[in-house]
């Protein structure tokens, strides 16, 4: 893009939207636009926390029509993801979607087809990749600390008891919780030890017993160079929220999570090959870390620069998540089939 100051508006005002508006209010080549919710009553604590913005509005096409706007970042419910993210891509204007970035494959290529025919800019929010303890554990493996990766394993354990979104939305037939939060857990091991190539799942139904899906999924994955992994997720499960990762190599182990202030690391001690030395690596604690999503956003549109999780990145995340959905209800491995990458 030319401009070096981008006019950003933010679709939604939940706790992650505040979090994205607070991100771009700290961004010396961004301003917050406007901010959009079809709620009034949520719209309105908005204009008191964030006075300064030019628009408030209920409906996301006053921003699709309006020229000033450069960009956007979409933090609403993830069935109307393609409806809005078509939409500002034919205006002309860049897209951070949250995750994931659709609830089925289908949607995922219609998104990218959009993009390509529209020459747009799309980007998905995949906030763990900017998470400072998992950033920390990837260049730790990208540096060989624990030699080749044998074994990868993630938690998502998130009890949406209390958790069912504006007007239910997270409680429908289509938003599995294994695609809605667990990609978070998918995309992750996705990034560091690169895309599985089938997965065998088992879930079960019996904690939130009143949401029309699933509630906890175990998926077991086949990853490149004979990589072998895990994905536990549980949208009902009675603990503390948590993506606990580990990921095991030949010479060492390291494991960490979103909420704690460091990386535990194992490494290998004398010839013995006892895996006794333990080294805390220190951390920052920034379990949502939207300023660093929005600063790579804004650069890459404002240098020219690729998306930093592109819509292809977004959407093999979702045929991983869907794959294991599809297996737990079939009851057998089913080999992952990708989006053919239209840029």
């Amino acid at each position: 893009m030319a401009k070096n100051i981008l006019n950003i508006a933010v679709i939604g005002c939940s706790g992650m939207a505040k979090l994205h508006m607070e991100g771009v209010l700290k961004n010396d080549k961004a301003c917050l636009y406007g901010i959009c919710d079809i709620a009034p009553e949520r719209l309105e604590p908005f204009k008191e926390h964030f006075p300064n913005c030019k628009k408030y509005v209920t409906d996301y096409r006053e921003f699709v029509n309006d020229p000033e706007v450069d960009a956007v970042v979409i933090v609403t419910p993830d069935q109307v993801h393609l409806e809005q993210t078509a939409a500002f891509l034919r205006a002309g204007k860049a897209v951070l979607c949250e995750k994931p970035m659709a609830l089925n494959m289908e949607e995922c290529q219609e998104m990218m087809r959009i993009e390509k025919e529209t020459n747009g800019k799309l980007m998905v929010g995949q906030i763990c990749r900017h998470t400072p303890g998992f950033i920390e554990a990837k260049k730790l493996i990208d540096e060989g600390k624990i030699g080749e990766l044998v074994f990868v394993e993630r938690e998502y354990a998130h009890n949406y008891t209390h958790a069912r979104g504006y007007n239910d939305w997270r409680v429908v037939p289509e938003r599995h919780g294994f695609i809605g939060g667990g990609c978070h857990a998918v995309d992750l091991l996705r990034w560091i030890a690169g895309d599985p190539t089938e997965v065998y799942a088992h879930a079960n139904h019996k904690i939130m017993l009143d949401w029309p899906t699933d509630d906890t999924v175990i998926s077991i994955y086949k990853f490149p160079n004979g990589v072998s992994g895990k994905v536990f997720v549980s949208i009902g499960c009675k603990r503390n929220y948590t993506m606990r990762s580990v990921f095991y190599g030949t010479k060492g182990t390291i494991i960490t999570d979103n909420t704690s202030p460091e990386i535990t690391l194992f490494t290998e001690l004398g010839e013995d090959g006892d895996f006794t030395k333990e080294i805390k690596v220190p951390v920052d604690i920034n379990n949502h870390n939207a300023t660093a999503e929005i600063e790579a956003f804004v650069d890459a549109l404002v240098n020219g620069k690729p998306m930093p999780v592109s819509s292809k990145e977004g959407a093999y995340t979702v045929a991983v998540c869907c794959a294991a959905v599809e297996s737990s209800k079939v009851g057998k491995p089913i080999d992952i089939v990708y989006p053919k990458a239209d840029r």
